[in-house]
């Protein structure tokens, strides 16, 4: 599985990249969806590994550091694994506490249990904009630093 129409339909895919549009207008952070069946390394495909591990490898591969503030966040889901990792870059880190991102967890997976992949990531993403909002406001020179586009591995 290496395409996103094998998660989501073409729809659904549109809805999530909209979700980044609205909520990348009111933050200057950056918000990315990697999404995949398992969490394999990189490095050895045939290796299972730590869900937060592999995230931190799609943070790398995409380049979600590459943001003047340092504050880009990845929602990175692995389907076949049911598991769901939210990591923001240092930016972000240095300035929020370690919950920080508990309640966009938890919406995300309160739909995910009933079968609802599209609605849980539209909604997450929106909490995430609304949160990263409170720290990195839009400013009116903001630029898009990085792909609005659904990454799939």
């Amino acid at each position: 599985m290496s395409k996103v129409e094998d998660f989501l339909t073409s729809e659904e895919e549109a809805a999530i990249i909209e979700a980044i549009r609205i909520s990348e207008k009111n933050t200057s952070g950056e918000i990315r969806v990697h999404i995949e069946p398992r969490s394999i390394s990189a490095e050895e495909p045939n290796e299972h590994i730590d869900a937060f591990d592999r995230a931190a490898e799609v943070f790398d591969m995409l380049n979600m550091e590459n943001t003047a503030e340092r504050n880009g966040v990845l929602i990175y889901v692995a389907v076949t694994d049911r598991t769901l990792v939210i990591m923001g870059d240092k930016g972000i880190n240095d300035i929020v506490g370690q919950n920080f991102w508990e309640s966009t967890k938890d919406i995300i997976i309160n739909h995910f249990k009933n079968g609802e992949m599209k609605q849980g990531l539209v909604e997450g993403i929106l909490k995430a904009g609304e949160q990263l909002k409170k720290h990195f406001p839009f400013k009116k020179d903001d630029k898009n630093e990085l792909p609005n586009d659904i990454s799939v591995g």
